[in-house]
């Protein structure tokens, strides 16, 4: 018997697993693929910015070398070579957490887990039970009823991280985030790339005047966009053919590979959960109260599989949680300091409050941005694209919202994540001393712009 069961290694099953064997519990942790690490490690964010990273040294060098003074005489790009590193940093990384689990003596079962009863699992001939159980098992990639995954010409985020040769048309169906960081690794390496969304911009959920921006910048690039169109027909043959729909018509586009990025939905295929009597919302989650426990308090569930938004970082805080709470502890997640990040170039990262919830939200509030252009790190590297924005309550002067389109933002969102977090005014940034030259002095900039006394724009 275990004091806890956790089903699903992905970056809330395997931290929740690691902290709840800390506390001293006897854990088990099943896990359907024949690696540890989940979606996120396997087949998700782990290889999307390997090969992101992997494509944006090329770009700078092909497109932004010969400025800088650094010739590349017949640069190239060996596809294999570069699909084989991605798998041997997605390998490294799962071994890793193999290691942690044997260094925490937590029991790795490798198969897929069907409840029997509301306590007890049946993992291939093995039957597990635990007073405990804890739900995460991710999410999956959504299909179109018309379009279904074939992994061939019709593919989900899993698939186009593993094609074998980079394609001469990707068309994307969707322009939130999986599709505008995996439609940038395939336009560096030479792809035509073109995304058809059915709202009117890039990565909807984000703050307008970032999106717009990003747009802009990713059309420079080279990405085409369909905005405000719905897909409504898709025939695959030797290419693939999508019927587009608008109010004002229909026209048809073909490419010979296309990627479906409409959203992600929770993955429970197998798990027999209507036989212990857990039912999904109408949102297709997994319901569960403010201790992250569903309809029967023993089970848990937490990340993609719960209300909120999808992020491995999200699905993390939330399996400590559930590990501390079954130790007696008190854990608390703050979801308004959650940050998100979208690994284009420049990256576009965002914690708190948009200016659109602001005003939805009624609040008295000020907005100011601030420039890359006018920091000196990033003219000294020749990444000047993008700018901060800020939003501050007018009269508190609470930091209500950050938002950074620019190099390395994923970085830059940590300081801007503990401000918003602790609650902090204007003021704890405007008396932060930032290193210089770096790009995090923006941040600083944008908080002086907020009351009209930036130094440098």
């Amino acid at each position: 018997m275990y004091d806890l069961l956790v089903i699903g290694a992905g970056p809330g099953g395997y931290v929740a697993a690691i902290r709840a064997a800390q506390l001293g519990m006897k854990v088990a942790c099943v896990e359907k693929r024949k690696t540890l690490g989940g979606t996120c490690l396997n087949a998700g964010c782990i290889p999307s910015k390997t090969l992101l990273s992997s494509t944006e040294s090329y770009w700078k060098l092909s497109t932004h070398g010969e400025k800088q003074g650094i010739i590349c005489k017949d640069l190239r790009v060996d596809f294999q070579q570069m699909m084989a590193r991605k798998e041997e940093v997605v390998l490294s990384l799962a071994q890793g957490i193999s290691g942690l689990f044997q260094k925490n003596r937590i029991d790795w079962i490798q198969g897929s887990a069907s409840f029997l009863t509301p306590t007890s699992v049946q993992v291939g001939t093995q039957q597990i039970e635990a007073r405990s159980i804890l739900l995460a098992t991710g999410s999956e990639a959504v299909p179109l009823p018309f379009l279904p995954f074939d992994e061939e010409k019709v593919l989900s985020s899993t698939g186009v991280l593993a094609l074998s040769s980079i394609p001469k048309k990707l068309l994307i169906i969707g322009a939130g985030v999986i599709a505008v960081e995996l439609g940038s690794v395939y336009l560096r390496l030479g792809s035509e790339v073109e995304c058809v969304e059915f709202f009117d911009r890039v990565c909807p959920a984000s703050d307008r005047a970032l999106s717009k921006e990003l747009e802009k910048i990713l059309t420079a690039q080279g990405m085409l966009f369909q905005f405000s169109y719905k897909v409504t027909e898709g025939k695959v043959g030797s290419d693939v053919t999508l019927t587009l729909e608008n109010k004002e018509g229909k026209k048809t586009i073909t490419a010979d590979k296309v990627l479906v990025a409409i959203g992600r939905r929770p993955h429970i295929e197998g798990l027999n959960l209507s036989s212990i009597g857990i039912a999904l919302d109408p949102k297709g989650k997994v319901p569960v109260n403010n201790s992250f426990q569903t309809i029967l308090p023993h089970i848990f569930a937490i990340g993609d599989l719960i209300d909120g938004p999808m992020l491995a970082h999200k699905a993390s805080e939330e399996g400590v949680a559930v590990a501390e709470l079954l130790a007696g502890l008190r854990p608390t997640i703050d979801y308004f300091a959650i940050p998100n990040v979208v690994y284009t170039f420049p990256e576009l990262a965002s914690v708190g409050l948009t200016e659109e919830e602001a005003k939805e939200k009624g609040l008295s509030y000020k907005s100011a941005t601030f420039p890359l252009k006018a920091n000196s790190r990033a003219r000294s590297t020749g990444e000047d694209v993008g700018f901060i924005k800020m939003i501050a309550h007018s009269t508190t002067r609470q930091l209500l919202g950050i938002h950074i389109l620019s190099p390395h933002a994923s970085e830059l969102i940590a300081e801007a994540t503990l401000a918003i977090q602790t609650r902090q005014t204007v003021a704890a940034l405007l008396q932060t001393c930032h290193a210089h030259p770096t790009l995090s002095e923006a941040l600083k900039e944008c908080a002086l712009a907020l009351f009209g006394t930036s130094l440098h724009s």
